[in-house]
């Protein structure tokens, strides 16, 4: 399991594609975001990431998230 933290660049799939952004926080516990609740925990983090493009914020498991270096475009 990768870990991630606040700043870091990471992309996850979206229905139009891969997008990519940076982490805004890590969840370790139940939180509710966009009227829908997500289930965290310090085993299974979950994280608040904003989008390059969009400006707009998602929640979503690490295991959706891959780590981007700063050079990935």
């Amino acid at each position: 399991m990768t870990d991630f933290s606040k700043g870091d660049r990471v992309s996850w799939a979206t229905p139009q594609g891969r997008t990519q952004g940076e982490v805004v926080e890590k969840k370790t516990s139940d939180f509710d975001f966009s009227g829908k609740t997500f289930h965290a925990s310090k085993d299974e983090p979950a994280y608040v990431v904003k989008s390059e493009k969009t400006d707009a914020e998602a929640a979503h498991k690490g295991s959706a998230l891959r780590k981007l270096s700063d050079k990935d475009d």
